[in-house]
């Protein structure tokens, strides 16, 4: 297998997205995880651009990252400077890092417009850059900004700011491809004449404005790249940067590329979800390759072939990437949807069965009620049909109050009657909603017996109007997420009446938690 460099801008690239922004601590752990997952290159930031990418780089040099080479960012020397008095190069330099990537004009329009330069006082500024940092014992890749656009409109100049980092000793010339709009046969017919020109190593780092981002770091590959740069999910400025958890898979999996070991790849799925929560943004469930809908299957007649064969439906075994595969249950399915989440569960259904618990949820499905987004409340139906199975508690009924008091305010009361066992609870509790009242309640009937309930809590609420059109008396849909034990999981209910409907999810919310956290000894001790 030929060997491919990976190298992440995440901490840099990553960050230009206009919703992220992260803290030194958190650019201190998502390297350290970038490292471990296999990474051959991490850039941190801009040492040069602002006080947190310097004190990222000073508590960075006391990180084990293992084999992957820490780099710093930052520009070719400025006009009219030397090197040894660029702002800019000595705090690279003082970020203390084993590789420098300097981004340089590639562009005569560039270097006319943005620099307000001479094409030769910009391979000048290269040349200069690129050797003084290689005497200070650097490896130095140089990114070629705005590379492909240059190339076409000006080949000759394009090719001469790579020879003359080539020639003053850079280790890598990574083609850029800025502005994310060229197609991947233009990208992989430019690099193959670059690689018939210049000898030393090159990159591609693609931006994905046309949506091509994925296919041109591919298709640099396949060109004579042998090292492609992205982030981690895709962020970066305007639409993102390529998605390297599509690219690393693809090129391993599709192209025989070697980039990571197999069990490093089997960690994609973890490390994109990590990435997501690190920077605090909701992960992309119809990702390729390590999104929750990747290899979800929801036709019938999908499921019923996969019963059968795995792969005539799916590109890829979802274990090589860390991912599963699973069955989405709707009106859509088929017996095979069931009989498929029913084998996940260890419960064997026959077709007879499978065919009346499927009936039954397409019934419930023209009442309202969805189990796409709520597969807790399908995985509770498939539960109840194994033998011996006993509901751990039956409701009998309730009553919610909602007062708006002069001295108090708004104020909502509940009281729930519950069965359990042989006995009957009747609790009541106030809350801030009529809602978050009844939830009290019944978690105050069933606390008693079920202790484990107490370490479990409501983290999301969402009711849905399905026919706005009839007003006041619309059907509504309310889907609960709970958490507890290390799971999360959302049920569904629906009704005309939306606090029946939160009565229904809520009520299989808890019956769930007793099914899923029965075994956990940290919560039944």
């Amino acid at each position: 297998m030929n060997r491919v460099f990976l190298y992440d801008t995440t901490l840099r690239d990553g960050t230009q997205r206009e919703d992220i922004s992260l803290s030194v601590d958190d650019k201190l752990v998502i390297a350290k995880r970038l490292a471990d997952f296999g990474f051959h290159y991490i850039e941190g930031g801009w040492p040069g651009s602002n006080p947190k990418d310097a004190e990222f780089f000073a508590r960075a040099a006391k990180l084990d990252l293992g084999q992957a080479r820490l780099a710093a960012f930052g520009r070719t020397r400025q006009k009219n400077k030397p090197c040894e008095q660029d702002g800019n190069l000595q705090a690279l330099l003082e970020a203390a890092t084993p590789v420098v990537t300097l981004v340089g004009k590639s562009s005569d329009y560039h270097v006319k417009v943005v620099l307000s330069a001479t094409p030769e006082e910009n391979l000048a500024m290269i040349r200069d850059s690129v050797a003084y940092l290689k005497s200070k014992g650097r490896e130095v890749m140089f990114d070629a900004e705005h590379f492909f656009d240059g190339f076409i409109a000006n080949k000759d100049y394009a090719l001469a700011t790579l020879r003359a980092a080539a020639e003053s000793g850079a280790d890598w010339l990574v083609l850029c491809e800025t502005n994310g709009g060229k197609l991947p046969w233009e990208v992989e017919e430019i690099v193959r004449e670059v690689k018939r020109q210049i000898s030393t190593p090159l990159g591609a780092h693609c931006h994905n404005d046309s949506g091509c981002g994925v296919a041109n770091s591919l298709a640099a590959v396949r060109g004579g790249c042998t090292q492609v740069q992205g982030t981690i999910n895709g962020y970066g400025e305007r639409v993102g940067n390529a998605n390297l958890t599509t690219v690393i898979p693809n090129l391993q999996l599709k192209m025989g590329k070697l980039a990571v070991t197999p069990a490093q790849l089997r960690e994609l799925t973890a490390l994109a979800h990590f990435v997501a929560e690190m920077v605090n943004l909701k992960h992309y469930n119809h990702a390729p390759y390590i999104g929750h809908s990747a290899f979800a299957h929801k036709g019938g007649i999908h499921v019923a072939a996969m019963l059968k064969a795995a792969d005539t439906y799916q590109h890829i075994d979802p274990a090589l990437v860390g991912n599963e595969m699973r069955s989405v249950v709707s009106e859509l399915s088929g017996r095979g949807n069931i009989q498929f989440s029913a084998q996940a569960l260890g419960i064997t259904l026959n077709n007879e069965d499978a065919q009346r618990v499927l009936n039954h949820i397409k019934h419930l499905e023209h009442e309202g009620f969805t189990f796409e987004a709520a597969e807790a409340s399908m995985e509770l139906m498939l539960h109840r049909l194994r033998p011996g199975y006993t509901q751990p508690f039956e409701l009998i009924d309730y009553v919610v109050i909602t007062e708006r008091r002069q001295s108090r305010g708004l104020l909502s009361e509940a009281t729930a009657k519950v069965k359990v066992g042989d006995e009957v609870k009747f609790m009541a509790a106030e809350g801030n909603g009529p809602v978050n009242a009844l939830a009290g309640a019944l978690r105050s009937a069933l606390a008693a017996a079920y202790p484990v309930l107490k370490a479990v809590r409501l983290i999301d609420y969402k009711v849905r109007i399905l026919d706005s059109a009839n007003g006041t008396s619309a059907q509504v849909r309310v889907l609960i997420t709970f958490q507890g034990g290390g799971h999360v999981w959302t049920t569904v209910g629906a009704s005309s009446n939306i606090i029946d409907a939160s009565w229904h999810a809520l009520s299989e919310s808890l019956e769930y938690a007793l099914v899923k956290l029965a075994d956990t000894p940290a919560l039944t001790d």
